[in-house]
């Protein structure tokens, strides 16, 4: 396996691209730049998922979460963040707004079926297996 397939323990921390403070009002949504620009391998994804400290902290989310960057695109990255909290939240340039994960991920696939295999579980979702 190449070693650029090798999974990854832990996720890389992204920065906000900005040359001043962005303010964010509750509810507000911005695409904040990075100035990271990435070329990843066919069969990989990376995916871009909230700090856990931003969001306790601040209040700040990724909207799209996770979001998906696919390996044919070739443009700057950029994360998706918005405001849940009840109180205006600043980003400083540099910041750290998010992780990023590489995954390789397989493609499926799909074939018509007039019906599906049976299983315990069945068609329950949404708690359906019993743990809160």
């Amino acid at each position: 396996m190449p070693e650029y397939a090798t999974p990854l323990s832990a996720g890389m921390d992204i920065r906000a691209h900005v040359s001043e403070t962005l303010t964010l009002q509750p509810l507000e949504r911005v695409l904040v730049p990075t100035g990271l620009y990435i070329e990843l391998p066919a069969g990989f994804e990376a995916q871009i998922r909230p700090r856990s400290g931003l969001a306790s902290r601040k209040g700040i989310t990724v909207l799209n979460s996770p979001g998906t960057i696919d390996a044919d695109y070739r443009g700057q990255v950029c994360v998706l963040l918005v405001n849940v909290s009840s109180s205006p939240v600043e980003i400083a340039p540099g910041e750290r707004v998010a992780q990023m994960v590489v995954a390789q991920h397989s493609r499926v696939v799909w074939e018509p079926a007039s019906e599906l295999n049976q299983t315990e579980r069945g068609a329950g979702g949404f708690g359906s297996t019993g743990h809160q």
